[in-house]
């Protein structure tokens, strides 16, 4: 039942995403068909070392075109759970540059749920603050319902290096401490980038999540 609800509610948004194919009556008739907008595809690969717990791996892939986002992702909400995505990507601001997505989710394995979501980076020079979060509907019982977050604040000294702070509350794992928090250190080359965040250092036993993305 909630795979079949979010895939109408996908259908009924991806209907709503497309735009009308006939231009107003007033518009100027193209002299020449302007060239395509390619997607824009990403896989990133994670791992979490977790102090005494099982470590597990998750994968997230993200497909973008103008406003269109598509999302897959598996051992993210929760482990042996699987989730699909669609969102409405949207920015403003020159300075300081606002980009979010707002999406819908259908989650299914382990946990079954609905998921309404939002992904957004603020930026301004060298700072930047991204977050992603979501609410979990358990459509099994209300006692599943849960919110997760990751909210990361970083300082870009150059552009192939960023340092900050991060922070994580999850059902995927769990500690002692209910939000994860702790540093955070990145590198990027080109199309692929790499994180490796160190949670927990001085409150508890660390758990170190590990990040490689490629974007094409």
């Amino acid at each position: 039942m909630p795979l079949r609800i979010f895939l109408l509610a996908l259908a009924v948004l991806c209907a709503a995403a497309v735009p009308a194919q006939s231009p107003p009556p007033d518009s100027p008739t193209p002299t020449a068909n302007p060239a395509p907008v390619p997607w824009a595809f990403s896989l990133e690969l994670n791992g979490t070392l977790v102090a005494h717990g099982p470590s597990y791996a998750s994968s997230t892939f993200t497909a973008d075109h103008q406003h269109i986002h598509l999302e897959a992702r598996y051992n993210y909400e929760s482990q042996r759970t699987a989730s699909l995505w669609l969102g409405y990507n949207f920015d403003a601001g020159k300075t300081i540059v606002f980009d979010a997505t707002p999406m819908i989710g259908g989650v299914f394995g382990d946990v079954d749920a609905i998921a309404p979501g939002i992904e957004f980076t603020l930026t301004y020079k060298k700072l930047q603050l991204y977050s992603a979060n979501e609410y979990i509907f358990d459509t099994n019982s209300s006692s599943g319902n849960f919110f997760y977050t990751w909210t990361q604040l970083t300082y870009s000294p150059r552009p192939w290096i960023q340092a900050g702070y991060a922070i994580q509350h999850t059902r995927a794992y769990s500690t002692p401490l209910e939000v994860q928090r702790g540093l955070l250190i990145g590198f990027t080359h080109k199309r692929v980038s790499f994180s490796s965040t160190f949670f927990n250092f001085g409150w508890t036993d660390p758990t170190v999540a590990l990040s490689l993305s490629y974007s094409f």
